[in-house]
């Protein structure tokens, strides 16, 4: 396959949590023989994942070559100086990413991608799509394409509905992975033979794995990603085109939730909001927020109903005001001095960041310290780590607004930032959940047969892609260029990486939708609280 020229387009074939070890063992067992021939024809390796490693901060940073200090995103909801959060959406995102410097381009339910940008090309949102009514394709008119060969086209599955029905759950997955490969063909057939820069990504495997985490069961779900790789290295051998298979993250087993704001809480960092006035009121009568819900719900007015007839403003006071355990509303932000939001983002609660701050910014290094030796000395009975701690400043040195610490599960530990009475749970639903090491396989044109990639993070993969395609590199790109992935008497192996200046994207524009209905599918896979 290999020429002197590079290629002249690339597929970004996204499967999203899937782990390199089981890439490995099957391909070389016979399983997947797609796989094989990738890795048989072309260059592979394991694919370092962002801090914390999970979905909104992975699938930008593939996308733009940056971390999350440059392309803005740290996790769905973005926290502000008052304590409130919205989800994040394509307008957050501050770094061109890959479907901007190429065109036509063709996107496809890539996470973080809604609203969908007017690109030279089609887009189709993925997840954070708050549902089908929404207008999620461009051009409009894909919308109606879709949904005439998929009536009952969905964006995600309801997670809580399937926790005791794994099977049934297992068929709901295998349904929707096929509705998202007929839009790839969809698209597909939208592109013809005009586009430069194909991006999809197939998040089912990541969906199916939180809940179910069963070999025979997941070996039967990987022959199906299989058949869908065999499809597109066909279509890219058609279109001369380099293909780049990835996962944001990879994936494992848990056995134990650990409750961060808890151990915070139990140490004298965090304080929960006292139950007087309307919140004592109404904790005397046995009045919480879940009783309130579900007595709504009863008689037909869903929580869903509440946050899109009501301003979100009053959204957030009136839920201030009821007893719960809210990691949000339920924090007494005017004594505590550290909190945790989102996936592991701990953030120092300190006067110059937020309003009721408590901490002074000469004393935060201090306070990080002393959570970092806090955190680091909780574990297990057999004395070993449950957490691991990372300084956000290390992690995120351009933004002064980035979390000061992140605080993750260690191994088959979860964490998580719910206000409970014990500092660890049961995992309930949850099978497993996030590793550090996803997937990356490189074959076509300019690709090194039989290659293997090391120390290949997620940032490297847009910067290897242009410069594969022989065009020009981002300046501000944290990511390099995997050389090793490049067939040496190829153009890409011998030329010097190009590099070209960029425009920060344009952020002004605004969301005002209802996202209820995402936020109750990341609770259901544990995402959020």
């Amino acid at each position: 396959m290999s020429r002197s020229s590079p290629a002249e387009r690339a597929f970004v074939l996204g499967f999203d949590g899937v782990p390199w070890r089981l890439i490995e063992q099957w391909s070389e067992e016979g399983e997947l023989p797609n796989f094989a021939r990738m890795r048989e024809d072309g260059a592979s390796g394991t694919l370092e994942s962002t801090q914390p490693a999970t979905t909104p901060l992975a699938w930008p940073s593939i996308a733009t070559g940056v971390w999350p200090d440059k392309h803005g995103l740290y996790g769905f909801q973005n926290l502000s100086s008052g304590y409130s959060h919205e989800m994040y959406t394509s307008y957050d995102m501050q770094q061109p990413a890959l479907w901007d410097l190429l065109s036509p381009a063709h996107v496809g339910n890539v996470p973080m991608t809604y609203p969908p940008q007017e690109i030279d090309g089609s887009m189709v949102t993925g997840m954070m799509t708050p549902s089908t009514d929404k207008e999620y394709t461009h051009p409009p008119e894909l919308k109606a394409d879709i949904e005439s060969q998929i009536p009952d086209y969905t964006i995600s599955l309801d997670y809580p509905e399937y926790a005791d029905r794994l099977e049934e759950f297992e068929v709901a997955v295998n349904d929707m992975l096929e509705n998202r490969r007929t839009v790839m063909n969809l698209q597909m057939a939208e592109a013809g033979d005009d586009w430069r820069l194909f991006f999809f990504v197939f998040t089912a495997p990541d969906r199916f794995q939180h809940l179910i985490w069963d070999m025979d069961r997941l070996l039967a779900h990987y022959k199906k990603l299989d058949e869908i790789l065999g499809e597109v290295m066909d279509y890219t051998e058609e279109h001369d085109a380099d293909l780049y298979v990835t996962s944001d993250h990879g994936f494992g087993p848990i056995e134990e939730l650990v409750y961060v704001n808890h151990i915070l809480e139990e140490e004298g960092y965090l304080f929960r909001e006292e139950d007087d006035g309307t919140r004592g009121a109404l904790a005397s009568l046995g009045i919480s927020r879940d009783r309130i819900t579900d007595a709504l719900e009863r008689v037909g007015i869903s929580e869903e109903l509440i946050v899109s007839t009501l301003p979100r403003s009053l959204v957030d006071s009136v839920a201030e005001q009821i007893p719960g355990d809210h990691a949000l509303y339920d924090v007494d932000y005017e004594r505590t001095a550290a909190f945790v939001h989102g996936a592991g983002c701990l953030y120092i609660n300190d006067t110059e960041r937020f309003d009721s701050g408590v901490v002074e910014p000469r004393q935060v290094p201090a306070l990080k310290a002393e959570l970092t030796d806090l955190f680091e000395s909780v574990t297990n009975d057999e004395g070993a780590p449950m957490l691991k701690v990372l300084d956000g400043d290390e992690l995120f040195p351009t933004d002064d607004g980035s979390p000061d610490l992140i605080v993750n599960g260690h191994d088959v530990y979860e964490a998580r930032n719910a206000i409970t009475d014990e500092a660890t749970g049961p995992t309930g639903t949850y099978a497993a959940s996030h590793r550090k090491e996803g997937i990356v396989l490189c074959r076509g044109p300019s690709i090194e047969a039989g290659a293997t990639l090391r120390g290949a993070r997620v940032v490297d993969i847009a910067p290897t892609l242009l410069h594969g395609i022989g065009e020009p590199v981002p300046k501000n790109a944290d990511g390099r260029v995997l050389f090793d992935a490049f067939d040496t008497e190829t153009e890409p192996a011998s030329t010097k990486v190009e590099r070209t200046g960029v425009t920060q994207s344009d952020t002004d524009g605004s969301v005002d939708d209802d996202f209820t209905d995402v936020e109750d599918r990341l609770k259901g896979l544990g995402y959020m609280e």
